[in-house]
């Protein structure tokens, strides 16, 4: 099954790097965030949108698979996609591409969707109506 993908861009900041002028490791799940961020942006409701309606989406697990390392300044390609959209769980696939399309970093969040006050429930059918064409069968 082939689904859409999202694709968002980031400018490598220089807090986004060591003194070594490569990324922190740990900077990449903020990276990965702001591109999910996003996605729900272009789908027409923000994060905050959510939480004001008493939904959130934890992350209850997360891997990051480092390939290469991105550098200051460079313009990084976010590309991501649905693996599952269950009833209250969305899990999402990532790639990291450099500016000549070299991978950097394979991902995946798994996300759980709750109240405020972290009481699992359904995930919202315009949500997942709307996040339906981003669900694929590929994994990273």
């Amino acid at each position: 099954m082939a689904g859409k993908t999202f694709r968002h861009d980031h400018r490598v900041t220089y807090a986004d790097c060591t003194l070594g002028n490569h990324v922190y490791y740990a900077r990449y799940l903020d990276i990965l965030e702001a591109a999910r961020g996003e996605l729900f942006r272009q789908l027409g409701q923000s994060f905050l949108h959510w939480q004001d309606r008493d939904t959130i989406f934890p992350v209850i697990d997360c891997r990051l698979r480092y390939k290469r390392a991105a550098r200051y300044d460079e313009l990084l390609r976010i590309e991501l996609w649905l693996t599952t959209l269950g009833k209250m769980r969305l899990d999402f696939a990532y790639q990291v591409f450099a500016p000549n399309r070299r991978l950097l970093i394979e991902a995946m969040t798994q996300h759980v969707c709750t109240n405020v006050v972290s009481k699992p429930k359904r995930i919202p059918e315009e949500l997942a109506a709307s996040l339906a064409p981003y669900v694929a069968a590929r994994v990273p």
